[in-house]
């Protein structure tokens, strides 16, 4: 059982537990947003996490693990993990640097490329329905948001 001190408990009545808490409410928003992603690709047998790695995997072609979590913004850890999973599939390949052995360069396979090709409508799908539940304006003003944070 919790026992919180009698000298705390006036200092926690007197926080404003009304207020929203923002990092609660950019979570639930991001699992909706998430949510609409994975349900149009999941006709592609992917989602929207691993869409948009592969993608960024395409627009830094070849790219090193370590990059390709920096630009990601995940550990690298996280995104090997995640790598793995579509080498697997076949749409990614990871290859040893020419220069340093140590680095692992991933690459984009024709597969994967073709299956990015294919899943962009849905992708777009995704973007139309996110910008008609907000609206012009909101989707301006989370842009804004965004580059600020």
């Amino acid at each position: 059982m919790l026992v919180i001190p009698f000298c705390y408990l006036s200092l926690i009545r007197a926080l404003d537990m009304s207020s929203p808490c923002y990092c609660k409410n950019l979570r639930d928003f991001s699992r909706k947003v998430t949510a609409i992603y994975d349900a149009e690709l999941d006709a592609y047998g992917i989602n929207i996490a691993q869409y948009s790695l592969m993608k960024l995997v395409i627009n830094n072609n070849p790219v090193s693990l370590t990059r390709l979590g920096d630009i990601a913004g995940l550990d690298r850890s996280t995104v090997g993990r995640n790598v793995t999973i579509l080498v697997r599939q076949g749409w990614l390949q990871v290859d040893r640097d020419g220069m340093d052995k140590r680095q692992q360069q991933v690459s984009i396979t024709p597969e994967g490329e073709a299956l990015i090709r294919e899943a962009f409508p849905a992708w777009q799908r995704c973007q139309h329905i996110i910008e008609k539940h907000l609206g012009p304006d909101n989707v301006r003003a989370l842009q804004h948001i965004f580059h600020q944070i």
